[in-house]
């Protein structure tokens, strides 16, 4: 008797609700009974909730896409600085060495104040050998990055052997210098059995820029820059 009692219950309430959703008019919403108003609500609900779902979904995905494609990218970096640490103290080791080959190299180039002294060096270097000097013209400094270059326009006269011999006290003094352009011909022809030529070359020095050198060239390519960056449309 209860069972068929609850049985007839639910009939009734599900016939009630189903009325409540019979003869609807779209255009006039407000006018629904409270049963429809739920479910439509509840269906919104639902929708906004699933399109929100699949928004962030979407965005994960798209991260998870981005975050595998840096994959082989930082293994590579891995293995790279892997490596680094494995030989870190042997790429110390070649770092000093490499400090104390450019210290080296720094102390063959004279400074702006030794500069007079190593014209004085080649100018001896080739009185010593029996050279006579026609020609010893240093030329306009030409500033560089990191030092500055001195050309010498230079003349001399005397026999082959001696050329050659001061040529190589050249290449050994303490700071670089390097004989460019060279030119021998014969003195005149009446010294052609004598043996006396005349030497054309221009030697090139190099010094290292000062403080106040290094400073003032600092200053220039940033005022460069700057106006480089100013003539950008």
């Amino acid at each position: 008797m209860n069972a068929k009692a609850t049985t007839t219950d639910f009939s009734s309430l599900a016939g009630q609700a189903a009325s409540q959703f019979r003869g609807l008019d779209p255009k006039q919403p407000g006018q629904w009974p409270l049963l429809p108003k739920i479910a439509v609500w509840a269906a919104m609900v639902a929708a906004v909730l699933v399109a929100a779902w699949f928004v962030l979904l979407s965005d994960a995905a798209d991260e998870l896409q981005a975050a595998r494609d840096r994959e082989p990218q930082l293994k590579t970096e891995y293995q790279s600085k892997l490596a680094q640490a494995v030989n870190l103290a042997e790429l110390r080791k070649q770092k000093l060495q490499v400090q104390e080959y450019v210290i080296q190299l720094e102390k063959q180039l004279p400074g702006k104040a030794e500069m007079d002294a190593l014209l004085s060096d080649i100018n001896q270097a080739g009185l010593g050998r029996g050279l006579q000097f026609e020609l010893f013209r240093p030329g306009q400094v030409e500033v560089k990055d990191y030092y500055a270059e001195l050309p010498i326009a230079i003349k001399v006269s005397g026999r082959y052997n001696d050329m050659g011999a001061f040529a190589a006290d050249v290449a050994n003094l303490s700071r670089i210098v390097t004989l460019q352009n060279l030119a021998i011909v014969p003195v005149s022809s009446k010294d052609a059995a004598s043996g006396q030529l005349a030497m054309e070359a221009t030697a090139r020095t190099y010094r290292y820029l000062d403080a106040n050198e290094i400073a003032e060239q600092q200053k220039q390519k940033k005022a460069a820059a700057d106006k480089a960056k100013g003539a950008k449309p």
